[in-house]
């Protein structure tokens, strides 16, 4: 079969999960970024919780603000979960094909997993920077994605590229887990095949939704200190920058952000606990969305398989009728 069908199937409908899932949790994942990209001593922080971001938003009456670069993140994050699950599903197909063997072991799966999120994100990464300055800007002076990338260089677009590309582990963690204890839930289950283009088979939305949500918990975890290091390089500049202080005098800009700047400004003001600023919001937002995610894919699935099913074999249909006119 030239056209790999079941890997265009689980792009399409990975990257419409990704599209409801952030959509949903936009409100939560701003107050996160802006609470991730303070840095400063315990006497001098603006945001002692994650609840202060909201009330900073309401008591301004900026609540829709809370959606500011909502259309760059839809767009990052369809761009990059298509290419995503297009990458993991065509290399998994390709692994099992090329070795013979119907299951895959967690050691390959990392590797494939790995492979296709480092292609994700160096394709996203402009969109990926634009969205998390959107998000850390004042609440109603963000900018529209192409003014916020115009204003700087094409290299500044690739702020914290080295860390994520690090935090490819962390889908590749997310979706090992996720798929090997779904292995070990269906592997129970007879599936009867009446021929080789058979729908594949789906968890249950509650079963999906919670090994997405444990599976993501953990890849977070372990991989937060690099998290909060990559907001911070793709913060917003302060507003306070370039402005006159109560002595007159004219603050400095800050110089160009490097991932070990980042690491000395948290061990100097916030010490070792700060490299977990946030964390709990951090697995609140990302297990929820992975979890919503997941759940949403495995339930459109079957729907996206059948309807690129029956696309195909009416375009098969046309194509012999317009040879045999």
């Amino acid at each position: 079969m030239a056209f790999d069908l079941e890997s265009l199937s689980e792009a399409t409908s990975g990257a419409l999960g990704a599209l409801l899932s952030t959509t949903i949790l936009y409100p939560l994942d701003t107050c996160k970024t802006k609470y991730q990209a303070e840095v400063s001593s315990h006497h001098q922080q603006k945001y002692r919780r994650i609840s202060d971001v909201l009330w900073e938003a309401i008591s301004n009456n900026q609540v829709l603000s809370l959606y500011q670069g909502l259309g760059t993140k839809n767009l990052q994050s369809f761009i990059s979960q298509f290419v995503y699950f297009y990458g993991y599903s065509f290399f998994k197909r390709l692994y099992l094909e090329k070795s013979g063997s119907r299951t895959i072991g967690t050691k390959a799966n990392l590797i494939i997993a790995a492979a296709a999120g480092a292609c994700t994100v160096i394709i996203t990464q402009p969109l990926d920077t634009a969205s998390s300055r959107m998000q850390t800007s004042a609440f109603g002076k963000s900018k529209g994605l192409w003014k916020t990338l115009s204003e700087g260089t094409w290299k500044e677009a690739f702020d914290g590229l080295g860390i994520s590309l690090l935090l490819t582990s962390n889908p590749s963690i997310q979706y090992t887990v996720f798929d090997q204890l779904k292995l070990r839930l269906l592997k129970g289950k007879v599936r009867n095949k009446t021929g080789t283009e058979s729908s594949p088979e789906a968890l249950s939305a509650f079963s999906a939704f919670v090994l997405g949500a444990v599976s993501k918990c953990i890849a977070t975890s372990l991989t937060y200190p690099a998290i909060r290091c990559k907001v911070m390089l793709q913060a917003a500049e302060s507003d306070e920058d370039g402005k006159t202080n109560k002595d007159g005098k004219t603050k400095e800009a800050q110089p160009r952000k490097t991932v070990s700047g980042a690491i000395y400004s948290i061990w100097k003001k916030e010490g070792l606990l700060g490299f977990f600023k946030g964390l709990e919001a951090q697995i609140l937002k990302t297990v929820l969305s992975s979890a919503l995610l997941l759940m949403i894919k495995e339930k459109i699935t079957k729907t996206t398989w059948v309807t690129m099913l029956a696309l195909r074999r009416y375009l098969i249909v046309n194509r012999t009728r317009l040879k045999g006119a």
